[in-house]
């Protein structure tokens, strides 16, 4: 409840900011029409960029309606089938999002990768700390593709590439998820990553599989094994619950009859850097020929077309 309040006050805090900074460009606006002042017309500008930037993110907040859309977010993103090319693809995806979370404050945290044969990433797990962080980040839950001149290939022909990102929220201790130990296997392993000497020489990592499921999660970030195992658990209890929820969601649309777009494993967006340049949502038909600005992180209007879409 606390936290909740916490949270509303925050909102509250920065709409008011907003308005002053509003009132504030007014007068500023008055003054330099009335005595025709280039340089106070400039700082008109200079605070009106930022404020509409700020609004239109805060507009994005008001369309949450989901139960954990306020929650931290864990991203997990998997190359899909082309070796290379595919792994490049999924650290293009992880840099986007870092600088997407880096952007709007987030804090963010690899808690395990795994590096490509020769390039790129396989497969990696990010926690992206900030108020509605799942709520936005849930808009990217689906395959990516990607078409491009290759940079591997020698004979610079065009290539297609896949990769999927999954989005789970980070649940809160009070949420109960029953979890059966003996349906765990726990294994332990050296820490391939960066992480000094002492994370490279000790079996600190976890792989936890549920063997009912046959879901796996691992965790290498720390140098402790007993909290890379209690991450590892808090990643299995996320894909558990969300597991839970898409079976209701799916006997739900049986019984009422209702087919939806989304589901998991469709492709959502198309990343298109020739033989055209353009990213579209196939969901929201939402889409840029800035590519260069979307992979630097540029998210939130893909997000909002979604989230309006989805109302």
């Amino acid at each position: 409840m606390q936290k909740e309040q916490g949270a509303l006050q925050n909102y509250i805090d920065r709409w008011e900011q907003c308005r002053a900074d509003l009132e504030e460009a007014e007068v500023l606006l008055e003054l330099a029409v009335s005595e025709g002042d280039s340089d106070t017309a400039g700082e008109v500008d200079e605070l009106l960029t930022p404020l509409i930037d700020r609004i239109s993110s805060m507009e994005l907040e008001c369309m949450f309606s989901g139960e954990h859309d306020a929650s931290n977010a864990m991203i997990t993103i998997h190359a899909g089938a082309g070796g290379t090319e595919a792994q490049d693809w999924t650290d293009i995806l992880l840099r986007m999002y870092l600088r997407w979370a880096e952007e709007k404050g987030f804090a963010t945290d690899i808690l395990d990768m795994l590096p490509g044969d020769e390039a790129g990433v396989k497969s990696v797990t990010i926690m992206v700390t900030g108020l509605h962080a799942y709520g936005l980040l849930r808009s990217e839950m689906g395959i990516h593709r990607l078409v491009r001149i290759s940079p591997f290939d020698t004979g610079g022909r065009r290539h297609t590439s896949f990769a999927s990102v999954f989005i789970f929220p980070e649940l809160a201790d009070d949420i109960e998820v029953e979890i059966n130990e003996k349906d765990l296997r726990i294994d332990t392993y050296r820490a391939s990553g960066a992480g000094g000497q002492h994370i490279n020489k000790t079996s600190s990592a976890i792989r936890i599989t549920h063997l009912p499921t046959n879901i796996v999660v691992q965790c290498q970030n720390e140098r402790s094994q007993h909290r890379n195992k209690d991450t590892a658990m808090k990643m299995l209890k996320a894909r558990l619950y969300e597991k839970e929820k898409e079976a209701q969601q799916e006997q739900h649309q049986e019984i009422t009859g209702e087919k939806k777009e989304i589901a998991w494993g469709s492709q959502i967006r198309s990343y298109v850097m020739q033989p055209y340049r353009m990213i579209k949502d196939h969901r929201t038909n939402h889409e840029t020929g800035n590519v260069e600005s979307v992979l630097d992180g540029n998210l939130d209007p893909f997000i909002k077309a979604y989230l309006l879409w989805l109302r």
